[in-house]
């Protein structure tokens, strides 16, 4: 006896049956259309405030110096309070996101960035000002690799590295804006001006949460499978998918599921299993030096330049450079990584960092300076965005998650020793050149540990 077969991509039922259907597979295999769009605007929107919230340190750092009397190693800890912020926030609501979805995850975090910067405003002294920073860096932390798991989840494969670097641009732009306005605004209306604007995104809550999606991911592993079905009927409009149609996730390949029972072994062992272990170690160098360089350029450099002779304005226009480099890095990175391999891209970026940082110790005219800070700005931070996409090649998807938040989390702790390393070497009151030279050793040390990974 036969019985006839019904399909829908990849997909096989016997008829009268219900389908089902691998969205894993549907994903990876659509065109880029309305749909990627809609998720790409939404998050990229969010992220930007995220960048502008991070940002504003930077510009407001010099003023907060001046006005609490702060010393070169205060004023690193007063940076890395939001960063030891961030650190717990990727790893709090990274693991919330998979108990109440990745949309109210994001909605959380951003009603923490934006909030607790908005009352950093009203600080009255440097103690209030570096708790109400952790408590944003906590948003900031935490939205970063929802943004980042949300836009990749929805991307078509051949898109992937693109579309997240698309979306992570947004971080630079956000630094963009927060510099040009600090540049305007700080020296007329004072440093809190920019933590005022920092409370917009409150305003747009009611359009964040009609028309951002949930993860898809997360409504079929929380057995939703009707609010699935409507977002994969939203992603692939033409395909008709049977409304009876189960959905289902790629799953482990049952020996590979057995033998992980039968080991017994937690999902943070296997990072070191299997010949991971030293791929594991140089990621985590590779992440901890680039985050170092990010935080402590984007803390540091306008009073970097003033200590060098700038006026207030120009100073943090090079902060302006250095997010308009990082928005060309991360697109630039994607295409690049898209049309190429990961690996020779990300080790030619970091190569590029250690070169533009360390000529920064050069006495060179303004124009080059400018085009110095740019390259730096796309060769840490875009590198940055890039380590996330090889890191997800580099695990298997059973314990992916774990890799990258274990990494995200080392990468945070690079993020808060790099303002406070800063700090102390500014008070040894060292030349000018050494500063940037200091900057540029991590972009070396991230290059070799890079070279030296197995292609993934």
């Amino acid at each position: 006896m036969t019985t006839d077969r019904v399909s829908f991509g990849d997909v096989s039922a016997q008829a009268g049956d219900a389908p089902t259907v691998n969205i894993n597979t549907v994903i990876d295999e659509a065109k880029f259309g309305s749909f990627h769009r809609q998720v790409l605007f939404w998050c990229l929107l969010i992220i930007i405030f995220d960048g502008y919230d991070l940002v504003i340190y930077g510009v407001a750092l010099p003023l907060l110096m001046e006005q609490w009397s702060l010393t070169a190693v205060e004023a690193g800890m007063l940076a890395s309070s939001a960063l030891a912020g961030m650190m717990f926030g990727a790893m709090i609501f990274g693991a919330l996101a998979d108990r109440i979805g990745r949309k109210k995850a994001i909605m959380l975090c951003t009603a923490f960035f934006s909030g607790f910067t908005f009352l950093g405003a009203f600080a009255p002294s440097p103690t209030e000002f570096a708790v109400l920073r952790f408590l944003a860096g906590l948003g900031i932390g935490g939205v970063m690799p929802n943004l980042v798991a949300l836009t990749s989840e929805y991307a078509p494969k051949k898109l992937r590295a693109t579309m997240v670097s698309i979306m992570f641009s947004g971080y630079a732009v956000g630094g963009i804006i927060s510099a040009l306005l600090g540049s305007f605004l700080v020296k007329d209306y004072g440093w809190e001006i920019m933590f005022y604007l920092a409370g917009i995104p409150l305003l747009g809550f009611p359009l964040i949460w009609k028309f951002l999606p949930e993860s898809v991911t997360f409504l079929v592993k929380d057995n939703q499978q009707d609010k699935a079905r409507h977002i994969i009927g939203k992603l692939l409009p033409s395909a008709n998918l049977p409304a009876n149609a189960t959905l289902v996730l790629n799953e482990i390949p049952a020996q590979a599921a057995s033998a992980q029972s039968d080991k017994k072994q937690s999902a943070f062992v296997q990072l070191f299993t299997e010949g991971r272990a030293f791929g594991t170690l140089m990621f985590w160098v590779a992440f901890f030096m680039c985050l170092l360089m990010t935080y402590t350029l984007s803390s540091w450099l306008p009073k970097l330049m003033l200590s060098a002779g700038y006026s207030l304005g120009a100073s943090i226009l090079f902060l302006f450079a250095l997010n308009i480099g990082a928005m060309i890095g991360a697109i630039a990175g994607g295409f690049l990584a898209d049309k190429f391999h990961l690996k020779p891209v990300i080790v030619t970026m970091c190569a590029l960092a250690a070169v533009s940082i360390s000529a920064l110790a050069i006495n060179s005219p303004p124009v080059i300076l400018y085009t110095l800070v740019a390259v730096a700005g796309a060769t840490t931070i875009g590198t940055s965005i890039l380590l996330y996409s090889y890191l997800a090649q580099f695990y298997p998807l059973h314990i992916r998650t774990t890799g990258i938040g274990c990494a995200s989390a080392v990468s945070r702790v690079g993020a808060i020793v790099g303002p406070v390393m800063t700090g102390a070497i500014l008070a040894m009151n060292l030349p000018h050149a050494y500063n940037f030279l200091a900057i540029g050793i991590p972009a070396l040390l991230a290059t070799i540990a890079m070279a030296v990974l197995k292609r993934a």
